[in-house]
């Protein structure tokens, strides 16, 4: 028997780390490793500049198992930079703004949610369990679901729990009212399950403040594949 830190994740909506460029910031259908470390040291307080925390993070394995992958939809933002040609230096960005042009056109770009997305979690290896969980409980940083405009809807409810693999810890995870009873679509995790297929992600954190991700091998298993 291994113990695990299991919890919930859900949100009205949500995003998770994909395809990303300066026109579209893509969202894949679960939170990847990268994005579960990166909460667990929000809780912790840990900052993006801190090499030492972060190394310590990078030893917890994770396993997501995904209970909602939501709606997709999709948000427009407009970016716009006011060319050097018009002013320099500018003491205020309305000052900024009104040296714009009307030939100076702004980009459009793109961001990609989830809506209604559940996830549970378990986190195991890593250095303290204990502290984890009372991290998860009271956290120092606000912790949120991809992005900050992604509130979580319900607590993440963190336990510690014993099972056979990581399977039977997802099993265990407590979930808010709506979604008792609720069977994972799939599940996604760094060790091997039996019946999972290989897949190879870039979300593996190698430097956080410089925003650097290098590839993995995930596990998915999908459960409803078998049925």
């Amino acid at each position: 028997m291994t113990e695990y830190l299991v919890f919930a994740l859900t949100a009205p909506m949500g995003s998770f780390g994909g395809l990303a460029g300066h026109e579209r910031r893509g969202s894949g259908s679960w939170p990847g490793r990268s994005a579960i470390l990166g909460l667990l040291g929000a809780a912790q307080g840990v900052r993006r500049d801190d090499a030492a925390g972060q190394g310590a993070l990078r030893r917890w394995q994770v396993a997501v198992s995904v209970l909602s992958e939501g709606v997709p939809v999709q948000d427009f933002h407009t970016v716009q930079t006011v060319p050097s040609a018009n002013i320099k230096r500018p003491d205020t960005r309305r000052q900024a703004l009104k040296a714009l042009k009307p030939k100076d056109n702004p980009v459009i770009t793109r961001r990609d949610y989830r809506c209604d997305c559940a996830f549970g979690v378990a986190l195991w290896g890593g250095d303290d369990l204990d502290a984890a969980r009372a991290a998860l409980e009271r956290p120092v940083f606000t912790p949120y679901l991809g992005r900050k405009s992604c509130p979580l809807a319900a607590p993440m409810a963190p336990r510690i729990v014993q099972a056979a693999d990581v399977v039977a810890a997802l099993d265990q995870v407590v979930l808010p009212p709506w979604l008792a009873g609720r069977r994972p679509l799939a599940i996604a995790s760094d060790v091997a399950i039996e019946g999972a297929m290989q897949e190879t992600v870039w979300d593996e954190p190698l430097d956080r403040a410089g925003w650097h991700f290098g590839p993995r091998i995930v596990h998915v298993h999908r459960p409803e594949a078998e049925a």
